[in-house]
């Protein structure tokens, strides 16, 4: 990481320029020893004994106070910036690792784990502006009872003001600060002395403030507040783009209900078929032991791998052309989509046969998405086994097969039949092992 080498670069030159002094603070205490003690030669003749002797102690001792305070102040400026370093390291860290979290509740708290890290504090908080109230969304270390879920009122305290004024406040002794206010005292069941609070900042304004108390040992000192600034700026960032993206996913999952309801009453001969079908395709992820990333991926394509029938008018009797249509309908409507953009692919090709004789682009074998020859198969299986299907007539399997293919062991074993044909044999063989009567859901 090109930030982190600078930094430890920085302060190994830093580190070499202090001992660099401090060996030439001892170079010339010692050149000025050999100074005076040649100029002592020099009038020897005419300086009693006793007083050379007592010159030469007191130089002797003022070379050795000085050589040991130009030491322990070498040693105590290294080791503060050894102190430093590491905190400077475990922000960058963090901000580094912030960036990539996604999840409210993960990143929250990793960035309190992080603050009580980097200070030493006794105890941490993030609070969150809610309408007339700030939230304590995470509290960890020594505070007391639970908070988190707890509001106070926006001006409240000392924390309302870093809110309300948007800048961070440092303070030794919270008693003899005039906006303390010691009912935080009884909310938090834990006594305050020291504080450092800091702003959570966007262009758009103050979203709340990080909270750190007691720190361990000492007071918070002002390098702490620099830090906790900085960090509390990309913390800002990060938590106003995780509140985007569990929007946006809250925002796709009502979405995607809305479409799959629609569905169901426009075609009612569907009704209920897109959520069987992601049930079964979870049933052999499941037991394929597949990342919880696939898992995700492939319930959320199972869910909409139909959608392209709302744009086919369902008065009219569909064509083969109009019915093939359908998987590429879905693809363009889904595809701008950015939080759809990862399925549509898979929706595309789930008609796709692994001998290749499939749509729309006849791939072959495992140049067919994996979750869509998942897909296939849990649709082909509903289609077989729900007697209100418009497609239990075994067309589903095979164009030219007249009779019906309804119940479960006749479907298992029309599946089978086509392993290595219009489906992959080894995903076959997993979900007709893993599958069960018990499993079939009419609704």
């Amino acid at each position: 990481m090109p930030d982190m080498e600078y930094k430890k670069a920085t302060v190994g030159a830093i580190k070499r320029q202090i001992r660099v002094l401090n060996w030439s603070v001892v170079l010339i205490l010692y050149a000025l020893l050999l100074l005076i003690v040649r100029f002592l030669y020099v009038v020897l003749d005419y300086i009693p004994t006793s007083s050379m002797v007592a010159i030469l102690s007191i130089v002797a001792g003022l070379v050795v106070v000085g050589t040991y305070l130009a030491n322990s102040a070498s040693r105590n400026a290294v080791k503060k910036i050894d102190e430093y370093s590491r905190k400077l390291s475990t922000l960058l860290t963090t901000t580094r690792d912030i960036r990539a979290i996604v999840y409210g509740d993960v990143l929250l708290d990793n960035i309190v784990d992080s603050l009580l890290k980097i200070t030493e504090a006794d105890a941490g908080a993030i609070l969150l502006a809610e309408k007339d109230g700030l939230v304590f969304k995470v509290v960890k270390g020594n505070a007391g009872r639970n908070l988190s879920g707890v509001s106070i009122p926006k001006s409240h305290g000392i924390v309302g003001w870093v809110v309300d004024n948007s800048s961070a406040v440092r303070v030794d002794n919270v008693k003899n600060d005039s906006r303390f206010d010691p009912e935080v005292d009884k909310i938090t069941d834990h006594e305050i002395s020291s504080l450092l609070c800091v702003p959570l900042k966007l262009s758009s304004g103050t979203i709340g403030a990080l909270t750190l108390v007691n720190r361990k040992n000492s007071a918070f000192t002002s390098e702490d507040e620099d830090l906790i600034s900085y960090f509390a700026d990309q913390a800002a960032i990060s938590i106003d783009r995780a509140k985007f993206y569990e929007d946006q996913k809250i925002f796709e999952i009502h979405l995607t209900d809305i479409l799959i309801d629609v569905l169901d009453n426009i075609i009612t001969e569907k009704r209920g078929h897109l959520r069987r079908v992601a049930r079964y395709s979870l049933l052999m992820a499941h037991a394929m032991n597949l990342s919880d990333d696939v898992k995700k991926r492939l319930y959320r394509a199972s869910l909409l791998h139909d959608i392209g029938f709302l744009k086919l008018r369902p008065d009219e009797t569909l064509s083969k052309e109009d019915y093939k249509a359908h998987s590429q309908i879905a693809y363009e409507m889904l595809q701008p989509i950015n939080f759809y953009a990862d399925i549509a692919p898979i929706i595309l090709y789930h008609h796709e046969r692994y001998d290749g004789n499939g749509y729309p682009s006849g791939l072959k074998g495992e140049a067919i998405p994996l979750e869509s020859r998942i897909i296939a198969i849990a649709e082909a299986f509903d289609a077989m086994v729900s007697k209100d299907s418009y497609k239990c007539t075994g067309k589903v399997i095979d164009e030219d097969v007249q009779s019906a293919i309804c119940g479960f062991h006749n479907a298992l074993e029309e599946l089978k039949n086509n392993a290595g044909t219009q489906f992959d044999a080894e995903l076959i063989e997993v979900f007709v092992k893993n599958i069960d009567e018990d499993d079939i859901d009419e609704k």
